[in-house]
């Protein structure tokens, strides 16, 4: 029995800043395992700054794409995107219904700097011949006012609209994006024709203006549900999830609205598998090595973190470390458990605080206070700093969790970069400790075990 490979296809123009367009819909297919194909409508001139020239396909050969690969490798659904003539989108709409495969309709109006995609005589087509097809319809607010034939600002209009754009146009689903209405949320208005029922998704407002290409990402993620076999509720959902994390991770390019990072979806997984296999291989190296380690466990116990790449590194929940720390048992270093994401702070704080100053720096491990290994790292060639705790500002002991970066600030600034070492003599009851940074895990235990086997040296 063969595999079934997924395949959706994109009717749509090419923008050749690559942040929209079919460039934005095949990154999307791709990233949610999609095979992707397309039909080209149209080259535009494009930046973040806007659209400096046009050039439409020939509507026959728009339809001759379409018929070409569905003959052959075949459409489980489509999208449209860019359809800027009436003879374009009704070339379009005789291939779809020749093939019967299930159309999402991104009803695109204008690019992000406001010029428009559309010719004025082809808005009436796009009502009359491209919706009346779709299985879901996903029109922004300015997109879904002009369908409409009011203003859409609120949740009630956009009820309203999406309501009267099923009933008279008659798609299956139509979708009102919320990226355009009031309100703290990004709520989209989901509404089913057939059973007249509303759904909302909800999803916070990111505070960014690379949203260049939003919408052609998120139909385009519904496309790859539905040729997954998705149902179209869970394919709307899975896209909703998709475009917010595109959103999250957007790409600051260009002078005006930079990309949406549809390949962010594929590389937070990557990089987080990554992140677990390079820890494991050095908590690998510290069972290896558990004697030696095991002496210089603190009190709090060790712990030993990693972070995601700085590009997605935001939070605490973006650095990897051990759930219950490394611990002494029987005067042996034991990490309590497999590495997993968010679990520590303690270290996280650490890493987050030095990767401002250096991206590459994106790992380290909490060790106990011993003057040979401040003198002996310094010996080996380390950078080492400090930061005295008697001298935080009230305003940090105050806020929760501020100290450990206050601190780091402080061993970096004394240093006049990341150093390799950072150690704190304590303050009020709390412990001394050394931290040791590294680019990586095994990077960093290969810097403490280099200090701690040179001790050993010169103890015989």
């Amino acid at each position: 029995m063969s595999m079934r490979i997924p395949r959706a296809l994109t009717i749509a123009g090419l923008d050749s800043g690559g942040g929209a367009g079919i460039t934005a819909d095949l990154k999307t297919f791709h990233a949610l395992g999609v095979y992707g194909m397309v039909a080209l409508t149209a080259v535009t001139a494009q930046n973040t700054l806007g659209v400096k020239a046009v050039q439409e396909i020939d509507p026959l050969v728009v339809e001759n794409q379409i018929n070409t690969v569905a003959e052959d490798i075949g459409v489980d659904a489509a999208k449209t995107g860019m359809l800027s003539s009436s003879q374009i989108m009704e070339a379009a709409a005789r291939a779809v219904r020749r093939w019967g495969f299930q159309l999402v309709v991104d009803p695109v109006m204008y690019a992000k700097s406001g010029d428009p995609l559309i010719r004025p005589e082809a808005m009436e087509t796009l009502r009359r011949v491209i919706i009346p097809i779709s299985k879901i319809v996903t029109p922004n607010a300015p997109e879904a006012s002009h369908l409409a034939g009011f203003r859409v600002e609120t949740l009630d209009d956009a009820k309203r609209a999406a309501k009267f754009i099923a009933e008279e146009l008659h798609p299956e689903i139509v979708i009102i994006k919320g990226g355009h209405l009031t309100g703290n949320e990004s709520i989209d208005i989901v509404y089913f024709r057939d059973s007249g029922e509303y759904r909302e998704l909800r999803a916070p407002r990111i505070d960014t203006k690379n949203t260049h290409g939003t919408g052609c990402s998120f139909s385009a993620a519904i496309a790859a549900g539905l040729a997954k076999g998705l149902s179209p509720w869970d394919a709307i959902k899975l896209a909703k999830e998709f475009i917010t994390t595109a959103i999250k991770y957007s790409l600051p390019l260009g002078h005006g609205h930079g990309p949406v990072n549809p390949m962010a979806w594929l590389e937070l997984r990557a990089y987080r598998a990554d992140v677990i296999d390079e820890l494991n291989k050095a908590l690998r190296i510290i069972e290896d090595n558990a004697d030696l380690i095991g002496n210089y466990i603190p009190e709090v116990q060790s712990n030993l973190g990693y972070a995601l790449p700085a590009f997605y590194a935001r939070d605490l929940n973006d650095v990897a470390a051990v759930p219950g720390r490394i611990i002494k048992y029987m005067g042996k270093a034991k990490p309590s458990g497999p590495p997993a994401f968010g679990v520590s702070s303690h270290v996280a704080n650490y890493i987050l605080t030095a990767m401002r100053h250096d991206p590459e720096v994106r790992s380290a491990m909490n060790i106990k206070y011993d003057d040979k290994v401040i003198e002996t790292a310094r010996k080996l060639g380390y950078v080492v700093s400090s930061y005295d705790r008697r001298q935080e500002p009230p305003e940090v002991k105050a806020r929760e969790g501020a100290s450990i970066p206050w601190g780091t600030e402080q061993a970096i600034k004394n240093a006049g970069r990341v150093p390799d070492v950072i150690y704190h003599l304590g303050d009020w009851g709390k412990e001394p400790e050394i931290i040791i940074l590294g680019r990586n895990p095994t990077e960093v235990v290969s810097k403490l075990l280099a200090i701690l086997r040179r001790i050993n040296e010169n103890r015989f």
